[in-house]
């Protein structure tokens, strides 16, 4: 993670000091994650069930259970989107310092921050730019969760803006790397694309409705994926 970065630091430096620059360190930071995940040893496997339109901003989300899953959904999409996650992934030496100048830092035991989170995303999404969100939240501390309840935000965001979702089921991120220690492997990593998910004439009172058609999507697709 460490090396291209600190290869590609004025560059990356330049482009993270204005947000109307930002589409442009997309590319970048797309390019950084191909590297990340080849050099790990990963090979990509992306299948779309319907294409993406690039003209459109969407909410991406996925389900959440490796580190790999950053640099993972970098690769699967194309259109410019802005992280919402965790502040704790700030720390983290070198990636830490770009991270928290491009994505939107979350610290979830704050009330305020939560509040700012929605007003930056607003600002975001209001020029174009998508938004991605893993609405579990976080990684599930027991590893034989398939997949954890959702949260609210990301369709609260979605119903508000009225712009669709579109939802990625991650398969070998938890095999390829896990957060137990000593395990993982090089090998193929998977992601699969849906149909996207309308919200357009939705209201925040569609919500519940709305979060658990999304998990359901993902539960059924890696469900069916552990069957075979």
């Amino acid at each position: 993670m460490g090396i291209p970065i600190i290869i590609m630091f004025p560059l990356l430096l330049v482009l993270t000091s204005r947000e109307k620059w930002y589409p442009q360190f997309f590319v970048v930071a797309r390019f950084w994650a191909k590297i990340v995940l080849y050099g790990s040893g990963f090979l990509p496997r992306v299948t779309e069930e319907a294409k993406v339109d690039r003209s459109k901003s969407y909410m991406f989300v996925a389900n959440h259970t490796s580190m790999t899953d950053i640099m993972f959904m970098l690769y699967c999409v194309k259109n410019p989107f802005v992280f919402v996650g965790k502040k704790e992934l700030a720390k983290i030496p070198i990636f830490g310092f770009f991270y928290k100048r491009t994505c939107i830092l979350v610290d979830r035991n704050s009330q305020r921050s939560r509040k700012e989170v929605f007003d930056r995303a607003h600002t975001r999404l209001h020029d174009g730019t998508s938004i991605c969100i893993f609405p579990e939240g976080g990684i599930p501390d027991d590893e034989s969760v398939i997949l954890d309840e959702f949260k609210d935000g990301a369709f609260r965001l979605a119903i508000d803006h009225q712009i669709p979702i579109l939802p990625l089921t991650f398969f070998d991120s938890k095999k390829r790397f896990s957060y137990t220690f000593f395990s993982g492997s090089p090998g193929i990593m998977r992601g699969f694309i849906h149909k996207e998910i309308p919200t357009k004439g939705l209201e925040q009172a569609d919500k519940r409705a709305l979060k658990e058609k999304v998990r359901g999507i993902i539960l059924k697709t890696l469900e069916t994926d552990l069957k075979k």
